[in-house]
């Protein structure tokens, strides 16, 4: 028998099994945790993020962090996917996710200490979320469509510690509006809120509008500034000649037919235009280009218009106006059309808007927010979608619980009971989650500067003498009934954060070999019809 070792893999794979893997991920996972739960709460920090070309991010929110920081390491890619989630499913949480499924990491690695297999640790974590979903329904608490006091209270919880404090009850109101205006038989879809950024004035100076506000201007300066009761048409197909997709040659043998071919352009955009005036309206969006001979006519008409506008700008202007996008110049008629209160070109420093304002019952609206700086405006703008967010699942789900780590200490609490109730060793990992949902609170107090084990044991003690929703007030840094206090936060951002963070955590608990290729050898090239070295 041969005594040649026997190869498997080419030598640029990498193999690491067994527990180093398990390690290494757990490491990988721990460090991402470690990384933002510094920006946790209402006195949590900012990352300054600088990327390659210099452009500079300045933000606490957990998945922006992440994404920017362009993360390798393919277990922490996981903790990433979940922040991820959490932003598209509910627009909050998504520090909170992160830390839960780091701790539930650094926690398991304890058993994997005392030689309890990782089978029975991903069970026990299992068994755990899915007490704590029926714990979360029992201690939810029920609102309807029209508690706007609770929903500004809820987007007002979200939008701490991102620069939005100064104007939070402001912007809480803006959101809550946006989100009841565009609310269509009981669904809320935030496409269909558009978020505009104007450099200049204070974040104070944010304000929404009934209506769109595109970033364009008017295609010419002899149109009107402004148009009162607007009759807005919007055309995707160009006011201009088009140009045949084939290669065209025309032969003309003397000047008279030249000017007849120039006459016959002159004439088809004197009808196109004539058309557009036939129906009525005095202001023209078109998505496609507007010629200068068609300028000059709209213009002389005392028509707005606006040329190349986005798609997804024509579909929001349609839900605004109520007016219909035409695609043949031939369907233009007067019912078509859709209206506002004013339409008109305004200047924010070198950068001109168009406003359509004032739009009886929009299905669209416009949050135009303003600030001193960029990075103002982009950490206003996420606070914003985080509002948003939170503000749309809970008109979802009707569902809302208590913030500021009260839910987290009773879930740990009741966990703790349930837990004494099984007899195999999941027990130990029950035991473990309900102290990984601790890490919440502790993190609250130690980010603003209160000593963590303290406020641990206060709370807990809170907690088991009845008092269900006693959490941390930051702003007066005491322990308090946090309804009485409005932190509220939505059912669904603490139900979505443990159930996507016990999935990663399980599933990088269940890993054990890691193979990882490093791609081709130096020097050596495929090629690419062959599929040999050459």
């Amino acid at each position: 028998m041969s005594d040649k070792p026997i190869t498997l893999m080419p030598e640029d794979i990498q193999r690491i099994m067994g527990k180093d893997a398990q390690r290494n991920n757990i490491l990988a996972a721990r460090m991402v945790s470690e990384m933002v739960k510094t920006t946790l709460g209402p006195k949590g920090m900012d990352k300054m993020l600088v990327s390659p070309m210099n452009e500079i991010i300045v933000t606490n929110d957990g998945v922006t962090i992440l994404d920017e920081m362009q993360i390798e390491h393919p277990a922490a890619k996981m903790m990433v996917n979940i922040a991820k989630t959490q932003d598209s499913e509910v627009g909050d949480g998504t520090t909170s996710v992160v830390m839960i499924a780091g701790k539930l990491l650094e926690n398991a690695e304890v058993l994997l200490d005392k030689k309890i297999h990782p089978t029975v640790i991903v069970k026990g974590y299992r068994i755990a979320a899915e007490k704590c979903k029926e714990i979360l329904d029992e201690v939810a608490l029920r609102i309807s469509d029209g508690d706007e006091e609770v929903l500004k209270q809820v987007a007002m919880t979200a939008m701490t510690g991102k620069s939005a404090e100064s104007s939070k009850e402001k912007f809480a109101e803006i959101i809550v509006k946006a989100v009841k205006q565009i609310q269509d038989n009981g669904k809320v879809d935030l496409t269909n809120i558009k978020i505009e950024k104007s450099k200049g004035e204070g974040i104070s100076d944010t304000e929404l509008i009934s209506g769109i506000v595109l970033d364009k201007e008017k295609v010419s300066l002899d149109m009107p500034n402004s148009i009162p009761n607007a009759k807005i048409v919007l055309i995707d197909f160009p006011l201009e000649l088009k140009n045949p997709d084939i290669e065209t040659k025309i032969s003309i043998s003397n000047p008279e037919q030249l000017q007849g071919f120039l006459n016959q352009e002159e004439r088809w955009i004197k009808e196109m235009i004539g058309k557009v005036k036939e129906t009525g309206a005095n202001v023209v969006f078109c998505q496609k280009g507007i010629d200068d001979f068609a300028q000059y006519l709209l213009s002389k008409s005392g028509i707005y218009a606006c040329r190349r506008v986005a798609r997804s700008d024509m579909e929001k202007l349609a839900k605004a106006t109520g007016g219909k996008i035409v695609s043949q110049i031939n369907e233009l008629s007067s019912l078509e059309l859709g209206s506002a209160e004013l339409v008109e070109e305004v200047k924010h420093g070198n950068d001109s808007f168009t406003y359509i304002r004032d739009c009886k019952n929009p299905k669209a609206v416009t949050i135009l927010i303003h600030g001193g700086t960029e990075h103002v405006i982009d950490e206003i703008e996420r606070a914003f979608r985080d509002g948003l967010g939170v503000v749309s699942s809970s008109l979802k789900t009707k569902l809302i619980v208590p913030g500021g780590g009260a839910i987290e200490i009773e879930l740990a609490r009741r966990l703790r009971i349930f837990g004494q109730s099984l007899s195999g060793r999941e027990q130990l990992a029950v035991e473990q989650f309900a102290s990984a949902l601790e890490f919440i609170p502790t993190t609250l107090a130690e980010n603003a500067g209160m000593d963590p084990i303290d406020i641990l044991t206060e709370l807990k003690s809170r907690h088991e003498s009845g008092e269900k929703n006693a959490g941390l007030n930051l702003f007066t840094n005491k322990i308090e009934n946090v309804l009485d206090a409005r932190i509220i936060e939505p059912y669904k951002i603490k139900t979505q954060a443990i159930s996507s963070a016990t999935e990663v955590a399980n599933m990088i608990l269940r890993i054990d070999d890691v193979i990882a290729s490093s791609g081709n050898k130096p020097g050596r090239k495929i090629h690419p019809e062959m599929n040999e070295e050459f």
